[in-house]
């Protein structure tokens, strides 16, 4: 079994901006495992806030050696190896993880849908990012997805009233938010929460910041719609933590280090009478399609990944009604070829 990858500077149509945050660009990896004459793809979503970049993670890959695996592969056994090699850099353990699922579908002839018992008819709509900017850009953007049923806006900045009421004048489409941490007074938050509920909002993630977990609880608590964490959850071991405070979570593949922990995290959500949004960072359709995987799991989904990008190198997934479509290749169902 062998490893190959390479870097690739995924392009974002339009500037991101989230709370405190701005960039263009997102740094990838984009990673092949070879085995059997198949190939398994995957990638690493490594945004900048998140502390990965090419150097930690060529760096991690170095280390690694998968020549002790064999099909069926004990996804467990690896979460434990790759984190005894060190206990952070969980994007480029997604990209392994999520190489080695669509490996083995490949192998099998099943897709990675299956493995985990996801139905097809369950999978939810998918929210597209209207990130924040000048009013007369969110109205380009709320344009071009058209083809959405649901929109996602960042809020967090001084401009958030704008923002919705921007939105407000040429859709009125459902909503979801994420503020990003970007809150400081949780009677303020609340207030505009019911504000938010008003206007449509139906969720919001992360109102204050990941390690206030007081004040996120007394916001979850009194708020008239789902509170879900974000910045403050990322791997199966912190979900204790935030039970009680939070009325759900946002898993991301670049934080769980990849598909099966994801897996897990669902089920102990569920354990927990906790809802489940399932997201993702910038993405080629790699990444984004391990996501789909797993959407029929979740309430929510926001994989919007290859809509929000200039330069995906992939075929995207078949999308309808809003809704990511799942179907019956092997493994992720993505060709190899153009990799």
């Amino acid at each position: 079994m062998r490893i190959s990858y390479q870097p690739y500077q995924l392009e974002l149509k339009y500037p991101f901006r989230i709370s405190g945050f701005s960039r263009t660009y997102t740094p990838l990896i984009l990673l092949k495992v070879l085995h059997g004459g198949h190939i398994g793809l995957g990638e690493a979503s490594m945004v900048p806030y998140m502390g990965e970049n090419f150097e930690t993670a060529s760096q991690f890959l170095k280390q690694v050696d998968l020549s002790w695996m064999r099909p069926p592969f004990n996804y467990t056994e690896l979460s434990i190896y790759l984190d005894g090699l060190s206990d952070g850099n969980p994007a480029i353990k997604a990209a392994i993880d999520i190489a080695l699922h669509d490996l083995e579908g490949k192998l099998t002839g099943i897709p990675c849908f299956k493995f985990f018992g996801s139905e097809p008819d369950h999978m939810p709509v998918t929210s597209v990012t209207i990130g924040i900017d000048s009013p007369q850009i969110i109205v380009k953007k709320i344009k071009e997805a058209e083809f959405a049923r649901v929109l996602k806006i960042k809020l967090g900045s001084d401009d958030d009233k704008m923002l919705v009421e921007t939105i407000r004048t040429v859709s009125h489409k459902p909503l979801y938010a994420d503020a990003n941490q970007g809150w400081a007074n949780k009677e303020e938050a609340l207030d505009f929460i019911f504000w938010l509920k008003d206007k449509g909002v139906e969720i919001l993630e992360q109102p204050m910041d990941k390690n206030n977990l007081d004040g996120n609880a007394w916001i979850t608590e009194r708020s008239p719609i789902p509170i879900l964490a974000d910045e403050a959850i990322q791997r199966l071991r912190g979900l204790d933590k935030i039970k009680g405070a939070y009325h759900g979570i946002n898993i991301k593949l670049m934080k769980s280090a990849g598909m099966n922990e994801a897996f897990e995290m669902i089920k102990k959500a569920r354990e927990y009478d906790m809802k489940v949004l399932i997201g993702c960072m910038s993405e080629t359709s790699v990444a984004t399609s391990a996501g789909i995987a797993l959407a029929p799991l979740c309430d929510w989904a926001d994989l919007d990944g290859p809509f929000l990008t200039n330069n995906n190198p992939f075929d995207s997934p078949a999308f309808k009604d809003g809704k990511w479509l799942l179907n019956n290749h092997p493994g992720l169902g993505i060709p190899d070829n153009n990799f």
